[in-house]
């Protein structure tokens, strides 16, 4: 039996799942030791939070799938992700770009669904915004440091914010899931923080000396399995274990 709330959990994991493949990208590859042991923990961390929600949806609906049919088992149009979280790394500036728009939000987001009805999604967020409280100041004090540091990592900075900005849009337009969730009181109002996460934006931006770019047309679609290029191509290095050796285990 399908639950209720399932668009709502699947939004939350695929996308905590995508973004957690993107930053295991760099593991081996990080611009230096400590970087690379950073973003590669942080990409467990999604990972973990991903594994949480799907177990969850399967404990719900008991239909014998499990977390990893969820993960891997899927075609692209059924993940319900944010465009934000599948787009490719780039280089480091742009890596921590998205990271520190996209965990501004969630740290947000975490805060208000910890109020949630729903005991699961409440737990769920208690635990997660200590971690995401992390992300997030890891990857603000990334930005601070390479607008205030030399005229080629302002720059590359600069050019990474302008280049994400048109996805963060989709962060604060809800699903009819989603917004059906929220007048029951389980899900969150996206556009009741809006207004603390633009600040929250500006000022680390101002710190930066950076300039934080102008609101026009915004991408969106992924949480309602609308993706980009890029998507197939996370899929198929993800997907490849299962579809080729299905029920592989290590």
């Amino acid at each position: 039996m399908r639950m209720k709330n399932r668009d709502l959990y699947l939004i939350l994991a695929d996308t905590s799942l995508i973004l957690g493949q993107r930053l295991s990208e760099w593991c081996g590859h990080g611009p230096a030791i400590e970087e690379d042991i950073t973003l590669s923990n942080v990409a467990l961390d999604y990972i973990g939070q991903a594994t949480s929600l799907y177990k969850e949806i399967c404990a719900q609906e008991k239909d014998g799938k499990t977390e990893d049919d969820w993960a891997f088992l899927r075609d692209a149009s059924q993940y319900k992700n944010l465009l934000l979280s599948e787009l490719p790394n780039g280089d480091y500036a742009y890596t921590i770009a998205r990271q520190f728009l996209f965990s501004a939000w969630y740290y947000l987001y975490l805060e208000q669904l910890m109020a949630s009805k729903d005991e699961f999604l409440a737990g769920f967020a208690a635990k997660s915004l200590k971690e995401v409280k992390y992300h997030f100041q890891h990857s603000r004090d990334w930005v601070i440091r390479m607008g205030d540091g030399t005229e080629e990592s302002a720059t590359r900075m600069q050019n990474a914010l302008n280049e994400i900005w048109t996805f963060t849009g989709e962060m604060f337009t809800s699903t009819k899931a989603e917004l059906a969730a929220a007048e029951e009181g389980i899900g969150v109002d996206h556009l009741s923080f809006q207004d603390a996460w633009n600040e929250l934006v500006e000022n680390t931006l101002q710190q930066a000396q950076l300039i934080k770019p102008e609101n026009g047309w915004m991408q969106k679609g992924g949480k309602e399995g609308k993706h980009s290029e890029h998507f197939g191509f996370i899929l198929a290095e993800m997907q490849y274990l299962q579809r080729s050796y299905p029920g592989a285990k290590w």
